[in-house]
């Protein structure tokens, strides 16, 4: 009897274990880690990590506007704290932002509540100078990720961590002839390179005009990572009033008192955990979606020889649903001149 109680308790001991595996599991949001695109079409996307000085920006932009390239830049909340200015020049010309944490910390070093903080400031940072969001794309600083760092950056709402299959290497000074060879001989379907924005990286703006050029002739059209990787744009926040989270809330009493769906609530705050808010946290309330106006009606005026079966084949409907809307009781007796309602 007691071996049969020892497997009973082992099989519930495995199941329970499975079931507490699964759960947490299918509930971590973790980010897709990505070195290049899906693709066999020649397309390429052109990636800039922005830090502190951002010295060559404008340089970077005046020659993709020329050449008709969007590229995508990861920046750093700290760098445009020192230079928005070169930030909302970037929105400006029509390129993708994304995340590259605030100080550019390597996250395998730091605790996840320590990465959520540094991509919460960084993306709070842009909005306030840009009015942009940095998601769904993050970049890892020095390209340090591990299960842990995709984890916690995927529950911060980052869905893709962008890695890159062609490193430059710019930031260590390399010629310009150096960058060009490096990205059009190792160049493939659906490539991501890796290029910087800083004074360090002194031969990229050098290198650019002729890279692109050399890539055109090749086949390759220029993307976004958000088009390579064929990504919906981030929801864009929704511009209903604010409430600050107090103690004894919850997104469900929040929701209820302001008539709108959890899932509405939870989507316009980009929160994936519905029981993870926090005293002090201000969220936006989304609008109430508004009704759609009433179609115009369709009124037709009866003419002699029509019958309420020619009517109804004129407009596509059935003589039922024709009788039903004009409260017609006898589908013989209709009379010249009579006005009928035409239901949609």
């Amino acid at each position: 009897m007691s071996s049969k109680w020892f497997k009973l308790v082992a099989v519930f001991v495995l199941m329970l274990f499975t079931l507490l595996s699964f759960s947490t599991q299918s509930e971590a949001a973790t980010s897709k880690f990505v070195t290049k695109g899906n693709t066999t079409s020649k397309v390429i996307a052109l990636t800039f990590d922005d830090g502190s000085d951002g010295t060559n920006i404008q340089k970077i932009l005046d020659i993709l506007s020329a050449n008709k390239v969007k590229a995508t830049f990861f920046l750093t909340g700290s760098g445009a704290e020192k230079h928005p200015q070169s930030i909302k020049n970037i929105v400006a010309k029509g390129h993708q932002l994304a995340n590259h944490s605030y100080s550019h910390p390597d996250f395998t070093k730091i605790s996840a509540a320590k990465i959520k903080a540094e991509l919460d400031k960084t993306e709070s940072t842009i909005k306030k100078i840009t009015g942009k969001s940095t998601k769904p794309l993050f970049r890892a600083p020095f390209g340090s990720t591990n299960s842990a760092v995709l984890a916690a950056v995927g529950n911060a709402g980052y869905t893709h961590t962008i890695h890159w299959n062609i490193d430059t290497v710019d930031w260590k000074g390399v010629s310009s002839a150096s960058i060009t060879n490096k990205v059009v001989n190792n160049v493939v379907p659906g490539t991501i390179v890796l290029m910087h924005t800083g004074a360090g990286a002194s031969g990229t703006p050098g290198a650019l005009p002729g890279m692109i050029s050399k890539l055109k002739a090749k086949g390759y059209t220029f993307v976004t990572v958000s088009e390579l990787l064929k990504l919906k744009p981030a929801p864009v926040p929704s511009t209903g009033t604010k409430y600050t989270v107090k103690a004894g809330d919850t997104l469900y009493s929040i929701a209820k008192k302001h008539s709108v769906t959890v899932e509405a609530l939870a989507k316009a705050n980009n929160i994936s955990n519905y029981n993870l808010i926090r005293v002090g946290q201000v969220l936006t309330i989304p609008s109430k979606a508004k009704s759609p106006p009433p179609a115009a009606t369709v009124k037709y005026t009866v003419k002699a020889g029509d019958t309420l079966y020619s009517i109804a084949k004129k407009y596509n409907v059935t003589v039922a649903k024709l009788a039903a809307a004009n409260k017609i009781t006898n589908y013989n007796l209709i009379r010249v001149g009579q006005v009928l309602t035409i239901p949609k």
